[in-house]
């Protein structure tokens, strides 16, 4: 910053001693000098301000109540193929219906000698310490 301010100094004082062309022709120099450097905006193919934007559209919602209790509607990741098809209630793991799919178990109905309580402690430090040190600055 100082450079320039001594730059700029010293393009004044060179106008104000020497004639009036000399001094437009500095000053245009110098405006030009500004703005070089910075990157030119990439316009995109294609689009512009009269063009029309595309709009996202989100998946099939699948209607059928014969299809949605008798295939995984949505499990395919493949881009071809089918849904996979719902087995029996015996096929699937017993492990699978003991899941808990409501919210996280809070600290204290956890057993202290469990794997859970100790990663749950752990993420509870780690939000208080974000708690503490949220409005301070490095």
């Amino acid at each position: 910053m100082s450079g320039y301010i001594l730059f700029r100094i010293v393009a004044l004082t060179k106008c104000a001693t020497s004639n009036a062309s000399a001094a437009v022709c500095r000053s245009n120099t110098w405006s030009r000098a500004e703005t070089r450097g910075y990157a030119k905006k990439v316009a995109a193919k294609g689009k512009g301000k009269g063009m029309a934007k595309e709009e996202l559209k989100g998946p099939e919602v699948c209607k059928d109540t014969a299809r949605l209790t008798s295939h995984a509607v949505g499990a395919n990741i493949f881009k071809q193929g089918d849904d996979p098809i719902l087995k029996t209630h015996e096929e699937y793991p017993e492990w699978l219906y003991q899941l808990n799919l409501g919210e996280p178990k809070k600290l204290h109905e956890l057993e202290s000698d469990n794997w859970e309580y100790w990663k749950r402690l752990r993420k509870e430090n780690i939000w208080r310490f974000n708690r503490l040190h949220k409005g301070k600055k490095f």
